[in-house]
């Protein structure tokens, strides 16, 4: 009983902390608040999004089927302002100037239903926190247009912010989405490839893999000087990994 009781008000200490610290982020009443910080620490307790799972994980003599329709009911009645809880998320984690970006793409199917989720978010200490995204409503990959639009969306909410460049994998590519970050606005970047993509070096192509070739496992190489990739000239970089496979990578500078 003893140690129910010390868990017990350790959990309440950690929500009035995380509510106070919250307070002058979030313009919302005292109860609403409370929920929140209540939410955030079962979430990280239980590891899941799973609202039978995060029940068990709230703290209080109120029992879990009563925790379970307080979830359900918060998430279908209240409208969150995500600019509001982005804008919290990088203030509460201090996170440091200039910025990493990383751009992804998330898909899965629950029962009919498939969620395609294309994401734009900061990276800190090793972990991308998501600040805008979006719902495809289409299977597979993204356009540019969709890409320029969460981008544009993220310059709304944090254009003061100094980028010091983009990450993405290797689908997130294209002729129309590389003149957007050269120019409009222009983004330093990242962006991974595939090995089978031409380079031009304005006499002639190689394929991306022949490129690197001469590379041992473990060595990295930047070709020396730009390539034409999708009517673009940028740096190329790869690493040979164990497998003699390539982790290459386009670059707006070197």
């Amino acid at each position: 009983m003893r140690i129910t009781t010390f868990v017990h008000k350790t959990l309440m200490n950690q929500v009035t902390l995380l509510r106070d610290a919250l307070r002058p982020r979030l313009a919302w009443h005292g109860a609403r608040l409370s929920f929140l910080a209540a939410f955030l620490i079962a979430l990280l307790q239980v590891k899941t999004v799973n609202f039978s799972e995060l029940a068990t994980g709230f703290s209080g003599k109120t029992q879990i089927d009563s925790h379970y329709k307080r979830l359900q009911h918060f998430f279908r009645s209240y409208e969150l302002n995500y600019t509001e809880i982005a804008q919290t998320v990088v203030v509460l984690m201090d996170i440091p100037e200039p910025w990493t970006l990383s751009l992804d793409r998330a898909e899965w199917r629950f029962g009919d239903c498939v969620f395609n989720i294309l994401m734009l978010g900061v990276v800190h200490e090793g972990v991308a926190f998501p600040l805008v995204w979006c719902l495809l409503d289409k299977r597979g990959n993204s356009n540019s247009d969709e890409r320029m639009r969460l981008f544009n969306q993220l310059l709304e909410r944090f254009g003061e912010q100094e980028i010091t460049c983009l990450t993405a994998d290797r689908e997130l590519v294209g002729k129309d989405w590389f003149e957007y970050l050269l120019h409009d606005p222009l983004t330093p970047f990242r962006i991974r490839i595939r090995e089978n993509h031409k380079l031009s070096d304005g006499r002639g192509s190689l394929k991306v893999k022949l490129a690197f070739g001469d590379l041992a496992v473990g060595q990295t190489k930047i070709l020396r000087h730009k390539r034409r990739l999708w009517e673009h000239w940028v740096y190329i970089v790869a690493l040979r990994l164990e497998d003699n496979s390539y982790e290459i990578r386009l670059s707006s500078y070197r």
